[in-house]
């Protein structure tokens, strides 16, 4: 009988970015402390600070980073669904996004993977025991964030704490299963459609708390 250890999940994290040249390095570095083994895919909407070229200077100096440029500012969810196309055609176990701009701490990275051992999708969370927010999380910001959510358990039947966050990780195995095509969000409201669409292929969903920051 063979003692060899099961491989590691192969794990993709993907940055959309516009704009986020000042950023984008350090959050890279801060990535592989987390995660020393994950690749990083970044997906540049044109940023007008230059940010898609030093994606490319961060790609040629370490192991493992992509950069797919796009020829301007395109939508939230039609840059999640390409991480997704190529996380799924290069073979990853597990596709990771997150925010670009230091609003999800990477230090919450290893809950999320630790999570997919037993779930399809692991959402980090703002709204369960141990979540949170911490700077300005205005009013407004407040009830748009809990009208979504009630939108989300009352029309599209998820039952998760907070379905508009961006901070998962998904199995990869289960978006090769969705038609993309039928995907029509391609702002903020991706976030809430493409959980229907994991629900609809029979995902198991978990939550891990997380803090939301101000971004940098």
């Amino acid at each position: 009988m063979s003692t060899q250890a099961e491989a590691a999940p192969k794990v993709l994290i993907s940055l959309a970015t516009y704009n986020e040249a000042g950023n984008l390095e350090p959050l890279i570095e801060q990535i592989r402390q987390f995660a020393p083994d994950a690749s990083v895919l970044v997906i540049d909407d044109n940023s007008p600070d230059g940010t898609g070229a030093i994606a490319d200077a961060v790609a040629g100096r370490l192991k493992d980073v992509h950069v797919i440029h796009r020829s301007g500012k395109l939508g939230l969810g039609t840059a999640t669904l390409e991480a997704m196309a190529f996380a799924i055609e290069k073979k990853f176990d597990y596709l990771l996004n997150m925010d670009a701009d230091f609003s999800h701490p990477p230090r919450f990275i290893p809950d999320l993977l630790a999570g997919m051992a037993d779930h399809d999708v692991m959402i980090g969370s703002r709204y369960v025991p141990g979540g949170g927010v911490e700077g300005d999380f205005n009013f407004k910001r407040k009830f748009m964030s809990t009208g979504i959510n009630m939108y989300a358990r009352t029309f599209l039947g998820l039952t998760n704490r907070d379905n508009s966050g961006a901070f998962r990780c998904y199995r990869v195995s289960k978006l090769a299963e969705m038609d993309f095509s039928k995907i029509r969000s391609r702002g903020y409201s991706f976030q809430e459609e493409i959980l229907y669409w994991c629900k609809t292929v029979g995902c198991r969903f978990g939550e891990t708390p997380i803090l939301f920051m101000n971004r940098r």
